[in-house]
């Protein structure tokens, strides 16, 4: 099965601004389930320069530098992406202490994910929520997270908010709201407080609908030994499958952001986005 993607982000600015050197974070990663086929990106002001690298968490950036001022960066990607479905519960955890939680990463892998293992203060209400669901999942491992996903599907009304880094997780609780990413950063903090180290996710997410509306899309991964990354979906209450293609994932939300730089000058911006994916023979 292949995908088709066709991306668009546009910024506009109400006066010239100067940018200054930027991120580019929109080519699909791959995986053992999935090989990109095809991938092109056209930006507009055409750069003077730029690098291609692989960033410390794995990820492919591109960085663009650029000369004069500007009303408008327009960012357009192609891609291909072919994928093979799979079983996303099809793993064996190893060793067995990581069947149950409370649990300890060894010494070398907890120092490899100490990033992903910061992890704010929850409030008394939030721990409530995680100690009926350890409760409720007889604290077992993969049970509890497959649960807390469904759990905040159910009791979270999924939002769009195009714009913004995600809200501090006890704001999202208290609304019982958030957009994809909000819901996903609240998450992440759950499974940290636990001691499961988790990332954040950004990419894509193929909705079969008749008239789908497609947009970035936001998860989480958390690692268990002998499974590795597992990633989990609250804003849809599912394990991630073969529809959902990742772009970027960092222990820091910000880290994903598909373009992020400065600029210089005084303008108000808006962002319009344009996403096409389409399944095709």
């Amino acid at each position: 099965m292949k995908f088709k993607i066709t991306h668009t982000s546009e910024y506009s600015y109400s006066d010239e601004v100067f940018f200054e050197p930027h991120y580019f974070r929109f080519k699909p990663k791959q995986s053992i389930y999935s090989s990109l086929v095809e991938y092109s990106i056209k930006i507009l002001p055409t750069p003077i320069g730029f690098s291609e690298q692989i960033d410390i968490e794995n990820n492919h950036v591109r960085l663009c530098w650029f000369e004069n001022t500007h009303k408008n960066l327009i960012v357009t990607t192609n891609s291909i992406i072919d994928v093979t479905e799979y079983n996303p519960l099809d793993f064996l955890v190893h060793p067995q202490k990581y069947l149950n939680i409370p649990f300890e990463y060894d010494p070398r892998t907890s120092l490899l994910l100490s990033a992903s293992l910061q992890a704010t203060p929850l409030s008394k209400e939030m721990e409530e929520y995680l100690n009926n669901l350890l409760q409720k999942t007889n604290a077992q491992s993969v049970n509890f997270l497959t649960e807390l996903t469904k759990q905040i599907h159910q009791d979270f009304i999924s939002e769009n908010r195009d714009t913004g880094k995600p809200l501090e997780p006890a704001l999202s609780f208290s609304q019982k709201k958030g957009s994809c990413r909000d819901l996903a950063w609240m998450q992440i903090q759950f499974l940290r407080h636990l001691g499961i180290a988790s990332r954040f996710v950004s990419g894509y997410f193929y909705l079969q609908s008749d008239t789908p509306e497609y947009e970035l899309h936001a998860w989480v991964e958390a690692f268990l030994p002998g499974a590795g990354w597992i990633g989990f979906d609250p804003s849809h209450g599912i394990i991630t499958t073969c529809y959902h293609i990742p772009l970027a994932s960092s222990s820091y939300s910000e880290n994903t952001m598909p373009v992020s730089g400065s600029i210089r000058g005084s303008a108000s911006s808006e962002l319009k986005n344009d996403l096409k994916i389409s399944i095709i023979a």
